[in-house]
């Protein structure tokens, strides 16, 4: 094939606007000048990045920073591209009619959760690095895109939130404000106990644990008179990054408790049933059968 036929199918207008030739030289170089552009823009966007998170920028303002670099970045560079190319928007008019089809009946869903993407990341009730709670699920946000958000549950599963549903349905955020969250744990000890001597017990456990917070301080509720047991309920306060934290700390306080209670002879109750039965109990002898 010669430079001449070539040049001649380059030379070929598709169509035509205006006294505007598209052709397929144009349609070629729009892609490549497109690919060369954004492989320069992706390339200062995570230096950017890289460079914003070494200056121990917060996460999430890294993150909207970077989105909103890359969607300017791809208008200017249809834009540039196109006015490169003396190519006008108003030759692309004939497919409007189309892409409002489309829109009005496939991409509702589509449109409003990209919006919402943004309105998370502009509004920020959803962080990155966030504890959450939606519907049976727990866990921690590790990105938030335009469509969806990606969340690491505590089993380690990852679950791809649509942004709508954050938006319009109940969420937990657990560490919204802070991370510290409340906690409790309850004991039963045997009646009879010395009621003082359990509260200074539990005191004694939750002070020296070093993941419990000394603000808000800790308190040891003598919760109720249970059927087998004085139940005592100990609350407190932690700074937990996730629920497995907190079930550590639980774990640990009746671990403590359990022992120190063993030290000083208090017992933990068990069920247990007292019989009383009026009348006398006569005794009868069968007689044996041959």
């Amino acid at each position: 094939m010669t430079l001449e036929s070539i040049s001649h199918y380059l030379s070929y207008v598709i169509f035509s606007y205006n006294n505007i030739e598209i052709t397929v030289a144009k349609v070629i170089q729009v892609p490549l000048i497109l690919f060369a552009m954004w492989f320069v823009v992706t390339w200062i966007g995570r230096l950017i990045r890289k460079t914003l998170l070494a200056r121990k920028m917060n996460p999430d303002a890294v993150h909207l920073f970077t989105r909103i670099y890359l969607v300017l970045s791809i208008a200017i560079l249809i834009f540039t591209s196109l006015e490169v190319l003396n190519i006008p928007l108003t030759a692309f008019a004939f497919v409007s009619g189309a892409i409002a089809i489309g829109v009005g009946f496939g991409a509702q869903n589509i449109i409003n959760n990209f919006i919402s993407g943004w309105i998370l990341m502009w509004e920020r009730p959803i962080r990155i690095g966030d504890f959450l709670e939606v519907g049976n699920a727990k866990g921690v946000v590790e990105t938030i895109n335009t469509r969806s958000t990606r969340i690491r549950r505590n089993d380690g599963v990852h679950m791809l939130i649509p942004n709508s549903q954050l938006l319009e349905n109940t969420v937990t955020n657990w560490t919204l404000i802070d991370r510290n969250a409340r906690s409790s744990v309850s004991v039963g000890v045997a009646y009879g106990s010395d009621v003082l001597l359990v509260e200074k017990l539990i005191k004694q456990v939750l002070s020296e644990h070093p993941a419990i917070l000394p603000t808000p301080a800790s308190s040891v509720l003598f919760d109720d008179f249970a059927e087998s047991s004085l139940v005592f309920n100990a609350i407190f306060w932690v700074c937990a990054e996730s629920e497995t934290m907190l079930r550590q700390v639980r774990s640990d306080i009746r671990f403590s408790v359990y022992k120190i209670f063993a030290e000083h002879n208090v017992v933990i109750s068990f069920p247990q049933r007292d019989i009383h039965i009026d009348g006398e109990i006569a005794l009868r002898r069968g007689r044996a059968t041959k």
